[in-house]
């Protein structure tokens, strides 16, 4: 997969519905700045009777879109996700419009089931796909391994950029909405992002976090953010412009951090002490190359901001 199509540049990837009119702004104009990613949203963002406005919109974005990269071919632009609400809306969306400037699909209420028939449609276009883990399914481990080892082997391997965990959807299935008070990991969320983390991680996948639906509270969305990050979680997703700032600074790595992955992946020591900790190469040689990756895409923190963190 090339860089550009690298989960890390997914950062935060913010939703927006499709309904609205201010998108080719955003992607032309550089409205919402530092935006890496985008997913313009037909599902549950869409009212049922906004449905013809929402695909006319995307009809229309996905033209002009078109029209100003073959213009601008050089200019970097947000990666672009289209999230349908089902196969047949995918379908016809494939069918109907130029998806030439979109980067892939966004896959809701994926399972083992619907692998087949989402791959059938996409296999032969350029577009990668993102699923969505959000069915009851999802809350049992053995289904979760079993659908993992499938894609493992699956042809469709190559084509997703990054597995999302669909958080609300997965506490409505058990009657809950998340604390104003407490990280989505302080409850049952906690377990189901272990275990995710647990079948998928292992075998390449990167998955990426759940929204935090609390816009103005910064203090637990900070907490949260350093909790997805202890779980190798490669980006979260955002539905307002002001976390996207918060959620990159995140992603930025310590100049110790920096430190330690390049001496365990130069080291010819099996064994090293570092900045106080054990530094053992055959066992932190991943979470090395992923921390020089985030640093690449993210950058890395002062030694200003460190200090200043905890004051």
């Amino acid at each position: 997969m090339n860089t550009r199509l690298s989960p890390w540049n997914l950062g935060a990837t913010l939703y927006m519905p499709a309904t609205r009119t201010d998108i080719l702004s955003v992607m032309l104009n550089g409205k919402i700045p530092g935006l890496r990613s985008l997913v313009i949203c037909l599902e549950d963002s869409i009212s049922e009777s906004d449905i013809p406005l929402a695909r006319s919109n995307l009809e229309t974005l996905c033209r002009e879109l078109a029209k100003a990269k073959l213009a601008h071919g050089n200019r970097e632009w947000p990666l672009v996700f289209i999230r349908p609400r089902h196969l047949p809306m995918a379908q016809w969306i494939v069918s109907n419009i130029d998806l030439s400037p979109v980067d892939g699909f966004v896959i809701p209420k994926f399972t083992h089931a619907s692998l087949d028939a989402w791959w059938n449609l996409i296999q032969e276009t350029h577009l990668c796909m993102m699923p969505t883990l959000e069915t009851e399914e999802v809350f049992d481990v053995v289904q979760m391994r079993e659908l993992a080892t499938t894609l493992e082997s699956h042809p469709c391997h190559n084509r997703i950029i990054a597995i999302r965990i669909g958080g609300n959807d997965l506490m409505n299935i058990i009657s809950l909405r998340r604390s104003r008070d407490l990280t989505l990991y302080d409850g049952p969320m906690g377990y189901v992002i272990k275990m995710l983390v647990s079948v998928f991680s292992p075998r390449d996948f990167a998955l990426t976090a759940p929204v935090c639906e609390h816009i103005d509270d910064s203090e637990i969305m900070s907490k949260e953010l350093a909790l997805d990050i202890a779980h190798g979680l490669v980006g979260k997703t955002a539905i307002h412009p002001n976390q996207i700032k918060t959620i990159e600074q995140a992603l930025m790595v310590s100049p110790a951090e920096h430190s330690d992955a390049l001496r365990i992946l130069n080291s010819s020591q099996a064994v090293f002490k570092s900045q106080g900790a054990m530094c053992e190469p055959a066992t932190h040689k991943r979470w090395a190359s992923a921390i020089l990756a985030r640093a690449h895409y993210f950058g890395m923190t002062s030694e200003h901001s460190i200090r200043t963190a905890f004051v």
